[in-house]
């Protein structure tokens, strides 16, 4: 797979951690002044709620009842947004069953792809992935997790460590 300059990221928060759990916010970073994000409502059907995901992501069950989004609007809003895109995720074991969670509540077929960013990730990235994630957050001294966030924290640590392993293979 190409190795592109500036990766479209995806994230989803979710109600928990298991099998269970549902989407309950998704964000998006298409480029440096492109990003989204929305809260969605729980179905009905949806019920698992895990206060440990809650503490992480600060998103009460109260907040996604007064400011979420239904899900047949999320993700008809997701569609225009992305019809056609690839989207990555470093999340993909759960983001991608999420989606399709949306999706399948809201009766209708995702317009794009989500993958695994590790398919576009070269050894060299990996093995500075954590440190200049930590590195980047602590100089925009920003610790919120929240999806639109988080995506962009992860669009920009791609940029940031595919440049720093082009420098070290040409030193």
């Amino acid at each position: 797979m190409a190795t592109p300059a500036h990766p479209f990221i995806i994230d989803l928060e979710a109600s928990g951690f298991g099998a269970h759990s549902f989407p309950i916010e998704v964000g998006y970073a298409l480029g440096t002044d492109c990003r989204y994000s929305m809260l969605i409502t729980p179905n009905d059907d949806w019920t698992y709620w895990d206060e440990k995901a809650e503490k992480v992501h600060g998103i009460s069950r109260d907040v996604l009842q007064r400011s979420g989004h239904p899900v047949e609007d999320v993700a008809e809003r997701l569609n225009q947004a992305l019809a056609g895109l690839t989207l990555y995720s470093d999340g993909w074991v759960v983001d991608s069953p999420w989606l399709k969670k949306l999706f399948f509540a809201a009766k209708m077929d995702m317009q794009f792809n989500i993958t695994p960013l590790e398919y576009i990730l070269k050894e060299a990235q990996m093995a500075i992935w954590h440190e200049t994630r930590n590195q980047l957050q602590k100089e925009m001294d920003l610790v919120r997790h929240r999806a639109s966030y988080d995506a962009w924290v992860i669009q920009e640590t791609y940029k940031r460590t595919l440049q720093l392993s082009a420098l070290a293979t040409t030193d």
